[in-house]
């Protein structure tokens, strides 16, 4: 199974007049100080899966490594999603402590099922999406081409995520201004849009590790 953390063909090769198979890490961005993995065939441990396992601990972590181990082969481990299964386990929300700021990057790992809902939560809110595309054809069969098994989570999942997200970031907001030490402005903003329904805002405004910071408290429907 561990010969799934490296592309499919190894190379052979000759170095230093000794014949060797050269596996290619295959990660989008390997964390090994190179990433290939030689293993020499004039050695009694010739078909030692060691030097590998070690790569792919350190490249994808223990974690995956220990459910790879558990597959029958590597085709097994290619088309079964296992790579993802152990790097994450939890609840919804605790996900989005490693969603930071920045510069976006790409891991070679599928999402987890739990990672998955976080970022339907977060891509739906964020870019102010409705809860029903992620049941778009067109973006299940951009999602799941190639990796039919992937998992993508039905409308009313992300739904209720999403609600339950809402709850513990209020939670969180509130108490985070109750306990803080210095000055709240408050302020509101009150408009009417093109379809003629009008609507108010009340935000505060703060200061936050020497930054200003707005945040939106309230929006609602003013109802006449």
């Amino acid at each position: 199974p561990v010969y799934a953390f490296f592309k499919s063909d190894p190379v052979f090769q000759h170095i230093d007049g000794r014949p060797c198979h050269v596996f290619t890490c295959a990660a989008a961005h390997c964390r090994n100080p190179t990433n290939t993995v030689r293993r020499y065939l004039d050695t009694k441990d010739s078909n030692s899966t060691s030097g590998l396992r070690k790569h792919a601990e350190k490249c994808w972590g223990a974690e995956a490594l220990k459910a790879a181990q558990s597959a029958a082969d590597a085709n097994t481990v290619r088309s079964s999603g296992i790579l993802a299964s152990g790097s994450f386990s939890g609840a919804i929300d605790k996900i989005f402590e490693r969603l930071g700021k920045g510069r976006v990057t790409y891991s070679h790992r599928a999402h987890t099922k739990v990672e998955s809902r976080a970022e339907c939560v977060r891509w739906v809110a964020e870019s102010l999406r409705p809860v029903g595309i992620v049941g778009d054809r067109g973006f299940l069969s951009i999602a799941k081409t190639g990796r039919p098994d992937h998992y993508i989570p039905s409308p009313s999942t992300v739904s209720r995520d999403l609600k339950n997200v809402f709850v513990k970031c209020r939670n969180r907001i509130a108490k985070y201004l109750q306990e803080y030490d210095g000055a709240l402005s408050f302020a509101t903003d009150a408009w009417t849009s093109l379809n003629h329904r009008a609507f108010v805002a009340f935000t505060v405004h703060l200061e936050h590790n020497g930054a200003p910071l707005s945040l939106l408290l309230d929006f609602v429907e003013v109802p006449r």
